[in-house]
């Protein structure tokens, strides 16, 4: 029984609160890598596994975002569970996939997070729904992720497109990634900045545009045995100017690092 070579990534947010999102992606992705299966895939597949991982908040004076966390995913022909995510899968075309999307996201803060946010109003996490496509080629994988905000906090928007080179060596299986992540004023408006009746001396009043934000990653799976795997997960994200010029905000980028286990059945 030999490897397959199928990867499936998920589209992910990784710089606001968002170690939960990226690893559901990885749990999913890491039971791919990690079972020796046959050449036709089994009806349906469940994955469980536990996650330890720490990311750089953008915000001033707020502490660094840990997660310790189980993980449980599913999938068969007509959805894809992975933590916070929900697919529906609609019919391919070819070499392109695409589902209807459900994400959860969570990215709020309270004022109690940083001395920053004194007298702000707290920012609540929020269900997106949306649509994500992608695209499988010998040369790599791209995919792009439309996500709008359902529960009408912030009334956002935002898109995603990640081009991967799947590499693999034996039990090893390496991903570096580059992605653009674009969210538009109301997204940017909602979590980075300032109203008028919140700004003080020390913090003026800020009402950003929308940005774009990039990233570059690198995933590794290790395949223990045919039901087993771990992986680890690094990223750092360049910040665009509408975010990082936010009185909210003390950095130009922020990083992560994500380590795992997944056993699949």
């Amino acid at each position: 029984m030999t490897h397959t070579t199928e990867f499936h990534a998920r589209p992910t947010r990784c710089f606001t609160r968002s170690a939960l999102v990226c690893t559901a992606a990885l749990l999913t992705a890491s039971a791919t890598w990690a079972q020796e299966r046959p050449a036709e895939r089994p009806a349906s597949s469940w994955s469980t596994g536990v996650f330890i991982g720490t990311e750089t908040s953008p915000y001033d004076g707020a502490d660094d975002n840990r997660r310790y966390l189980p993980l449980l995913g599913f999938e068969n022909r007509y959805v894809r569970w992975a933590g916070p995510v929900l697919d529906l899968k609609l019919p391919s075309s070819g070499a392109v996939s695409y589902a209807l999307r459900a994400r959860y996201f969570d990215a709020g803060y309270k004022a109690s997070d940083s001395v920053t946010f004194a007298g702000m109003d707290a920012r609540k996490s929020s269900i997106w729904l949306g649509a994500k496509a992608e695209w499988q080629h010998p040369l790599g994988q791209l995919s792009t992720e439309w996500l709008t905000d359902a529960a009408s906090h912030s009334g956002g928007q935002q898109i995603r497109l990640v081009a991967e080179k799947p590499l693999r060596l034996g039990r090893l299986a390496l991903a570096p990634r580059v992605a653009l992540v674009w969210q538009d004023r109301d997204y940017v408006d909602y979590y980075f900045g300032v109203r008028p009746d919140e700004a003080t001396a020390a913090r003026a009043a800020y009402a950003p545009k929308a940005s774009f934000n990039t990233e570059l990653g690198l995933r590794a799976f290790y395949g223990l045995t045919q039901q087993q795997s771990v992986f680890v997960d690094v990223h750092v994200t360049a910040l665009g100017a509408p975010i990082k010029d936010s009185p909210l905000v003390s950095r130009s980028s922020v990083a992560g690092v994500r380590l795992g286990y997944v056993f699949g059945f």
